[in-house]
């Protein structure tokens, strides 16, 4: 119960947040996501953008002494937005100027399914599909991996050019995550009354 509590949570802020509805599927829906803990590969992961027919998104159960992915709603936010079709924030095309990717201290996988490649992979570039809606680079947003995201014993993975931030978080959509969805699938664009809702809403998300 809490679990799923955790991800209605999750999609009641993106519904607020956005023009985007969420509704339960029934029969007439050839397209839907299925929110479910996966055996193989385990964790917490999602396809980017809508796949079609039975779209697997993966919530692990909180373990003893780990939250795993529904510790809170964010880590549900951050995979929900993947099937929304958002990439990582440290995948855009510009991230060289913000941040160092440091590729010897990304582990190695130790799973048939979670090779090396599937862990470095996460710090790729994104083909250029990755649309930044000419929002600036966001150290803030909810789509940002931590400095140690699948590190080699604790060491740092990202090093950002600018002192003082913090990444990583996964606690709320930041101001521009809201905006770039809601850019993203043209809530923006609805009239004046819409333009003014969402960006009002946007302005007061973040930490």
């Amino acid at each position: 119960p809490n679990e799923y509590e955790t991800i209605i949570r999750a999609i009641r802020i993106l519904d607020f947040a956005t023009c985007i509805s969420f509704v339960p599927r029934n029969a007439s829906h050839r397209d839907y996501l299925s929110i479910l803990p996966q055996k193989e590969p385990k964790g917490c992961w999602s396809s980017i953008g809508r796949i079609g027919g039975k779209q697997k998104l993966s919530l692990q159960k909180p373990e003893k002494g780990r939250s795993k992915c529904l510790g809170g709603p964010g880590r549900a936010i951050h995979e929900i937005m993947h099937s929304l079709g958002v990439f990582h924030e440290q995948s855009r095309s510009d991230r060289d100027n913000y941040i160092n990717v440091i590729w010897d201290n990304v582990k190695p996988g130790t799973h048939s399914i979670q090779s090396a490649f599937c862990f470095k992979h996460n710090f790729n570039v994104a083909p250029d599909e990755n649309v930044t809606f000419n929002f600036e680079y966001d150290y803030n947003s909810i789509m940002h991996y931590g400095s140690k995201h699948f590190s080699v014993k604790g060491k740092r993975t990202i090093l950002p050019k600018k002192s003082g931030v913090v990444i990583g978080q996964r606690v709320n959509l930041s101001k521009t995550d809201c905006m770039k969805l809601n850019a993203m699938y043209g809530c923006l664009d609805q009239d004046a009354f819409a333009r003014e809702k969402y960006t009002t809403i946007c302005s007061a998300m973040g930490l």
